[in-house]
């Protein structure tokens, strides 16, 4: 391997070769955790500022410890100035924030002139995000998504539909269940005494007919997407089952903001 040690004799005062190589160097390895990141991941979105910023953060932060150095003055001074700047932007992708605090890190290793130490590391964690990539942590067929259906309560197959639930998909969690008792009032005109037979009577209440309707709304987990209909198609079956509906909706793995 090339002999950093040459280079860093006069790391108090570098050389413009020096601080070249270094921008050069945190170039490079941030292009390889680009590339690194374009190829294992699964998401359809580019984010092309993402990216951007994977390449520019690195040599940010070289040039950042390069003119800091061993000095605390210009530690202190640097920080006061960087407190002026608010960085608002949101990654709700971890996998994204460790991707950005790796570039970051290799920029810093190459600003303290530990060459080696910086390539090494990457090649690592490339290596490993490549490994992650092949093995089951990484894919993505599961369908999760939202399941409602409703059950009529004089059914009484409540269990059937825990068991088709069961066999057909690979979790399934119950999230809401709401109970809809509706009572249809029947009127009919009462008996009248023989004495009165003849005359006019107003209907009155003489039962309450009880109909009740249960909501059912699940979190699911299936394997693939020609489960659905096999689970919606075996719900069917089942007397008192109505208004069966999936819905599954996949976030973009790349979404930062």
């Amino acid at each position: 391997m090339f002999d950093f040690s040459a280079l860093m004799n006069n790391s108090e005062d570098p050389s413009v070769y020096l601080i070249l190589l270094t921008v050069l160097f945190s170039f490079f390895l941030s292009g390889m955790i680009v590339f690194t990141y374009e190829m294992t991941t699964r998401g359809t979105a580019r984010p092309d500022n993402f990216i951007q910023a994977l390449l520019l953060v690195a040599i940010v932060a070289s040039t950042v410890i390069q003119a800091i150095g061993d000095s605390l003055a210009r530690g202190l001074g640097m920080l006061g100035a960087l407190s002026i700047i608010r960085f608002r932007t949101t990654l709700r992708n971890p996998r994204n924030i460790v991707f950005m605090f790796s570039s970051l890190a290799t920029g810093i290793a190459c600003g303290v002139y530990g060459f080696e130490i910086a390539f090494i590391g990457t090649l690592g964690f490339c290596l490993t995000a490549f490994i992650l990539y092949l093995t089951p942590f990484s894919k993505r067929h599961d369908l999760i998504g939202s399941l409602r259906l409703e059950l009529n309560r004089d059914s009484g197959n409540e269990r059937k539909v825990y068991d088709i639930l069961k066999k057909g998909t690979k979790k399934y969690a119950l999230s809401k269940y709401t109970i809809y008792n509706r009572r249809e009032k029947i009127k009919e005109p009462a008996p009248l005494p023989p004495e009165e037979d003849g005359v006019e009577q107003t209907p009155v209440l003489v039962k309450t007919k009880k109909d009740g309707v249960a909501s059912y709304e699940y979190s699911i987990t299936l394997f693939q997407e020609s489960d659905a209909w096999e689970l919606t198609d075996a719900l069917y079956e089942i007397d008192g089952v109505e208004n069966v509906r999936l819905n599954f909706e996949q976030k973009d793995e790349n979404e930062l903001v």
